[in-house]
């Protein structure tokens, strides 16, 4: 085992576990959950489906976000150390107190725990949310846990237990988070002094410094450590979510502009993303969990290629450009035609999405995004599809819509768009419209479903867009009458 002891080399990864400092010269590349566990003897984080779904390995990420210091929810399985590197990784160890603190005592209190192995995760995630900035509501304080699986208690007693913890939120009013979590007994007094703690941290000489890599160039990690876990350990990898000039999410004249490292969280607290997609955090409740949300970024799900990746169909509906950098040189070109076959990218090896932008959507412009998976939630689609369309009363003076699932790439139906464009919205034009959109896709079967019932679910999905259309329509109607 490699350690810092026993190594001349420089530290490369500095942070704050819990309430200690660590420097570590291992690999960037090795997962926090093993270095948690292995590296620190720390076993409350427990070893579950190493690919983010079960959330047995939640833990909260702390950092320094405009000089505020931001805790939220992550899977360690899917974070390597480099990810921490300058923040507080807060282990179920790091919120034990001498008693059980309030959150443990509503698992308790409810029976919200059984055979206990998910139990760690469900009270980081409410850690979380007792430290986040939202409203202290229940809907809320159930959102939290979305990421978290339990197989024994049917989820009624953990919910009643995130319903204490959220009553017990509600009393904060004004009073500072960390002052009041610490007053009542939620996360121990330590968690007062982490801000200054980062922020000397962040002044040491190195100590944020990230050397760039060659060719590995890695967000989240939510796809990367999925498919291939063990190449990335010592991959020279370049970290993307450090660089915060690539975090930015803002509108620039008519344009919204996403940088490259952008995570969903990022989208979803972004002004100029709401006014583009109205709904839009309805929307990503289709989309993973929040610790994933929290670690996935955009360009990373368009890099990944999935013919289903949910927000690649999202933005080729939206017409968004993607620019793509080298360090040195940069491109520009149509996310519409970055994908050349399976897994096949107009990418260099060593090019990364610096930038995503698209024009803001019309006026009269609507959004509608459909999929449908085994699961309604945290699960891959059969088929997932998404509509921009501009309307005039019932005139389509505007229709771009895109498919997954359908081809071996995220498709744009371009031939289905340009028919509706121009076109009176009536049933007989949406019935034709379906039509044609399937003698633009080739499904092939699989274990998400045979290519009859894709072909039926990608009509069926039409059809909702459509609808959704109408009904927005005659609300739309009725506000002004």
């Amino acid at each position: 085992m490699l350690t810092l002891e026993s190594s001349n080399i420089k530290p490369l990864v500095k942070f704050i576990l819990n309430e200690r400092e660590v420097n570590t010269a291992l690999p960037k590349g090795i997962l926090l959950l093993d270095f948690i566990r292995y590296h620190k003897n720390l076993m409350g984080t427990k070893i579950g489906c190493r690919e983010g779904d079960c959330g047995a390995c939640t833990i909260l990420l702390g950092e320094l976000k405009n000089g505020e210091l931001v805790y939220q929810s992550v899977t360690s399985c899917l974070t390597p150390i480099g990810n921490a590197h300058g923040k507080h990784v807060v282990t179920i160890e790091g919120i034990n107190m001498a008693e059980l603190n309030a959150i443990q005592q509503a698992m308790v209190d409810t029976s919200g725990s059984q055979c206990g192995f998910c139990t760690p995760g469900f009270i980081m995630s409410m850690a979380g949310f007792c430290l986040s900035d939202k409203p202290a509501t229940k809907e809320n304080a159930i959102a939290a846990i979305d990421g978290n699986i339990c197989r024994c208690t049917g989820y009624k007693s953990i919910e009643r237990a995130a319903y204490k913890v959220a009553t017990l939120m509600q009393q904060k009013g004004e009073a500072d988070t960390l002052d009041f979590v610490a007053e009542r007994d939620i996360l121990p007094a330590y968690f007062r002094n982490i801000k200054s703690r980062l922020q000397l941290l962040s002044t040491l000489d190195g100590v944020l410094e990230i050397k760039p890599a060659r060719t590995t160039y890695l967000g989240g990690g939510t796809d990367l450590y999925v498919q291939k876990h063990e190449a990335m350990v010592e991959a020279d990898i370049n970290f993307m979510l450090p660089q915060t000039h690539m975090k930015q999410v803002y509108q620039q004249g008519n344009r919204c502009i996403i940088g490259g490292a952008s995570t969903v969280t990022d989208l979803i607290n972004a002004d100029a993303i709401q006014k583009a997609i109205p709904g839009f955090n309805k929307i990503v409740k289709l989309v993973s969990s929040t610790p994933i949300r929290n670690l996935a970024t955009i360009a990373g799900n368009f890099v990944n290629a999935s013919p289903i990746g949910d927000f690649t169909i999202m933005f080729l509906s939206l017409d968004a450009h993607i620019i793509l950098s080298d360090g040195n040189n940069k491109r520009e070109l149509p996310l519409r035609k970055f994908y050349k076959g399976y897994k096949q990218l107009d990418k260099l090896p060593n090019e990364y999405i610096e930038t995503i932008w698209f024009e803001l959507p019309a006026e009269g412009s609507l959004f509608n995004f459909e999929k449908v998976s085994k699961r309604t939630h945290l699960d891959i689609a059969s088929v997932n599809t998404a509509i921009c369309i501009t309307v005039n009363g019932q005139l389509i003076m505007q229709a771009s819509i895109s498919a997954g699932g359908v081809n071996a790439v995220p498709t744009y139906l371009s031939a289905t768009s340009a028919f509706l464009t121009g076109k009176v919205l009536t049933e007989e034009l949406v019935e034709e419209a379906t039509h044609i959109a399937q003698k633009e896709v080739s499904p092939i079967s699989d274990a998400r479903g045979s290519e009859a019932y894709k072909r039926l679910l990608l009509r069926q999905l039409m059809k909702a867009h459509f609808e959704n259309v109408k009904c927005k329509i005659q609300k739309e109607d009725r506000r002004q009458q």
